[in-house]
């Protein structure tokens, strides 16, 4: 049975000191501290908005000439099975197996030119980050998420400002939702589709009473209710206060609890299949709807994991069969979810993988890696859509035009945020301050 560690029963609330209660306040939810994440947010000083990123992180790279770049001038051991199809902007066009989001490319930019990965290895740090694993400062270079948790925290008290919907997988990277670094674990992401969603419930409130909010509010009344008789609430300081709120409040449960959304909306993006696909991730469409909630309700990055894209073999059967569909429907229903609902100037999404997939099929039908360039796909942000940034030559393996940098897709992530990233600087562990990026600076061609 989950439970929040450090309380094994709200109803012996009475006989805990004031340090048990502070380990409620901490939570421990996925290394996220909350008294620590609050006291971030306060010292930061900034101004609350509530812009938001949505990444969805293609785990283990998808095939981009198959996807948004197809090559039908290129012999038939490059050009592969697939052909391309018009989309509703004149002069684009992508995959026939991605029919949904040729329909709203009016309200997308594909990147075609995308590099920076510096081995070809698995991994999911450069999506998160925009730099390489090499040269880290001490403590590591921490994600987008963890950067925004520190600077800004969420537009709402009673929600963690970084979220990962990440299972874990059977490869960490692929379960990864981007690290901390050395921003630390306050600023880690919460996560509750991870490891941390055994520790999410009280051991002394049966699974039954929890779909009942009112049961799990009740038993926190109590507690604050004796604990105010006695007048510990007063003695706690501001930043742990908040922190009782959050735990107090339903607004991230409600956020969580998809059976809130309406039916109409919950059947128009379906379920998809919740089970990792090898060890990769699951191809969980209702993370998507997920995402939109949990930005709804105050969060202000949302990562999730979708898929195993690492073909090998096979990979035009599996990207027709397994993944192309679900994930064309997800990111079809999400993008247009988010305009339908004045959203898509304040949320802006990003789905990729860590690099491509080489030009030259194999033996075995498949793509293997292909670090020299890769694919993204880019919506909302108030960014210019309805145009293609990038070019590959005739076989899909090298950059013809606009190289685009990881680095340069995150500095417009943070442009986004109203954040500048050059004179922006957060401290490392030795208490050196590093800049968000590097020399990278926000795609200009968005605005």
């Amino acid at each position: 049975m989950p439970e929040i560690k450090g309380c094994t029963s709200f109803r012996k609330a009475e006989t805990k000191s004031r340090r048990e209660f502070m380990k409620i306040g901490a939570l421990g939810m996925g290394g996220l501290s909350l008294p620590s994440l609050l006291q971030a947010e306060q010292a930061a000083g900034i101004k609350k908005s509530h812009k938001a990123v949505i990444m969805i992180y293609m785990a283990g790279a998808p095939p981009h000439q198959d996807m948004y770049d197809l090559k039908m001038n290129a012999p038939a051991d490059i050009r592969g099975e697939f052909k391309p199809i018009n989309t509703n902007v004149p002069g684009i066009q992508i995959s026939e197996h991605l029919p949904k989001l040729a329909s709203i490319m009016d309200k997308l930019v594909p990147l075609r030119s995308v590099y920076g990965s510096p081995s070809g290895d698995h991994d999911s740090f450069i999506c998160y980050t925009g730099r390489t694993v090499k040269n880290q400062p001490q403590g590591g270079w921490p994600s987008l998420g963890s950067s925004i948790s520190k600077i800004l925290g969420s537009s709402n008290n009673s929600v963690p400002p970084f979220i990962g919907l990440a299972p874990t997988a059977g490869h960490p990277p692929y379960g990864s939702p981007g690290h901390p670094g050395y921003l630390g674990i306050a600023n880690a992401a919460f996560r509750p589709s991870g490891p941390v969603k055994d520790n999410m419930v009280l051991d002394s409130i049966k699974s039954s009473q929890l779909t009942d909010r009112r049961s799990l509010l009740s038993s926190f009344d109590a507690m604050r209710r004796d604990l105010d008789s006695r007048g510990s609430i007063d003695a706690m300081d501001s930043i742990s206060l908040q922190a009782l709120e959050i735990l107090t409040s339903s607004k991230l449960m409600d956020a969580l609890d998809l059976s809130k959304e309406p039916s109409s909306v919950r059947e128009k993006f379906g379920k998809g299949d919740s089970k990792n696909y090898g060890d990769g991730a699951p191809r969980n469409i209702e993370h998507f709807l997920m995402a939109r909630r949990l930005i709804e309700a105050g969060a202000r990055v949302v990562t999730l994991n979708f898929g195993r894209w690492d073909f090998h073999s096979n990979n035009f059967s599996e990207c027709k069969n397994t993944h192309f569909p679900m994930f064309d429907h997800a990111m079809h229903c999400l993008i247009s979810d988010l305009h339908q609902r004045g959203l898509d100037k304040d949320v802006a999404v990003v789905a990729w993988g860590e690099f491509g997939r080489t030009p030259r099929i194999n033996k075995d039908a498949g793509r293997d890696h292909w670090p020299q360039v890769g694919g993204a796909l880019l919506a909302g942000g108030g960014f210019r859509t309805g145009q293609v940034i990038g070019s590959t030559d005739r076989d899909g393996g090298s950059i013809a035009t606009r190289p685009i940098h990881f680095g340069e897709v995150h500095a417009s992530l943070y442009q986004h945020f109203g954040i500048n990233p050059h004179t922006t600087a957060l401290k490392d562990h030795a208490g050196r301050p590093h800049y968000l990026v590097d020399e990278w600076n926000a795609l200009p061609e968005l605005v």
